[in-house]
């Protein structure tokens, strides 16, 4: 049913309570610390965009007096988790020629697409928070030449975590540095191996993980080979609508826009079997017929799987893999292996 013209708009759905009780704790936080003198920053994340907009990335957090802007994400371990984000807080952008004033959502998170026109390649918007000194978001420009792209899973298809099970959840988060973390064999020779099919193609990471560790998994990628590229995270605990944000509905939502924000592109969905990753890309690939060039999964051992989700196999799939080509194996190596034995890089027959 329609309304009509003079019909009011509808009333916001209200917050669901566990984000009433988050948002109360966090006034309180904020009025401490603002008394104390903290003040409001910008830690921004690595965005992306087209021809004529960009999205750009980042979060306002309070931070002590004399906090230097490198500072700012300079937390390991337990420490990022102890962040305080504080929504409302207005932003200043400044990209292209344009200076944009937009305001922190809940959590602190901005998350905005803007109109401008930017040469393909690598560029950066100027963010200021309330005043704070600049600071620079990272923008990836896909240009229109490009073929495809790639979209890559973190946890356990980049690097080990085996991040799902509890205790090992809150060891890697918590406690272990990020120099410790171990790569997964191949993975970045892989990536590097599908760009120079197209040294256009955009590298995006998707991600169940939290924005907190987001600087953090930039140095590792960056330490370790990975081509720099967007990461899309998500944010813990309450959302407005439940005690806990979906993971999966994270992944699907970021995959769908992407989808449709590069309608040109196709896409090689990178991810494990430890998790969701083979359902929610053949969903994917049958929602956009066409759009997903290949699925490489990652295959954990035995004792992987354990740590991940607790039994030695990999979990039921509810999908057949028939929408888009698809390989598995154990790591970068064998993908790539089987990508050349079965034609699937440009340029290669099958073998």
């Amino acid at each position: 049913m329609s309304l009509s013209p003079d019909a009011p708009p509808p009333l916001p759905r209200p917050l669901h309570r566990a984000a009433r009780m988050e948002d109360a704790l966090g006034g309180v936080i904020e009025r401490v610390l603002l008394r104390r003198g903290w003040r409001p920053r910008v830690l921004t994340y690595t965005g992306y965009g087209g021809q004529g907009w960009v999205r750009v990335l980042g979060r306002v957090l309070l931070t002590p007096p004399g906090t230097r802007s490198r500072d700012v994400d300079s937390g390991r371990g337990w420490r990022r988790f102890l962040s305080a984000g504080m929504g409302g807080v207005p932003v200043s952008i400044e990209v292209g020629d344009e200076c944009h004033e937009v305001r922190s959502a809940r959590g602190g998170y901005l998350d905005v697409r803007l109109p401008v026109d930017l040469p393909s390649g690598w560029a950066a918007a100027r963010l200021s928070a309330d005043g704070s000194p600049p600071c620079d978001a990272p923008l990836r420009i896909v240009d229109e030449v490009a073929r495809f792209g790639v979209v890559s899973d973190i946890d356990d298809t980049v690097v080990i975590t085996a991040l799902p099970r509890p205790l090992l959840a809150f060891w890697n988060t918590f406690v272990r540095r990020e120099e410790s973390r171990r790569p997964v064999p191949g993975m970045a020779h892989l990536y590097a191996e599908l760009l120079t099919q197209d040294e256009h193609a955009p590298v995006i990471y998707l991600s169940t993980g939290a924005w907190n560790t987001a600087p953090a998994l930039t140095n590792f990628l960056h330490r370790n080979g990975y081509p720099p590229g967007p990461l899309l995270m998500t944010d813990w605990g309450p959302t407005a609508e439940g005690w806990f944000r979906s993971g999966q509905a994270h992944k699907r939502t970021e995959l769908r826009r992407l989808l449709e924000e590069f309608p040109w592109l196709e896409w090689v969905l990178v991810g494990d079997d430890g998790q969701h990753d083979p359902d929610l890309y053949t969903a994917a690939a049958v929602g956009a017929p066409g759009r997903v060039r290949m699925i490489a999964i990652r295959q954990l051992t035995a004792t992987q799987q354990v740590l991940t989700h607790g039994t030695p196999e990999p979990l039921p799939e509810r999908l057949p893999a028939v929408a888009a080509p698809e390989v598995r194996a154990p790591d970068g190596f064998g993908l790539l292996d089987l990508m050349r034995s079965r034609g699937l890089l440009m340029g290669d027959q099958p073998s």
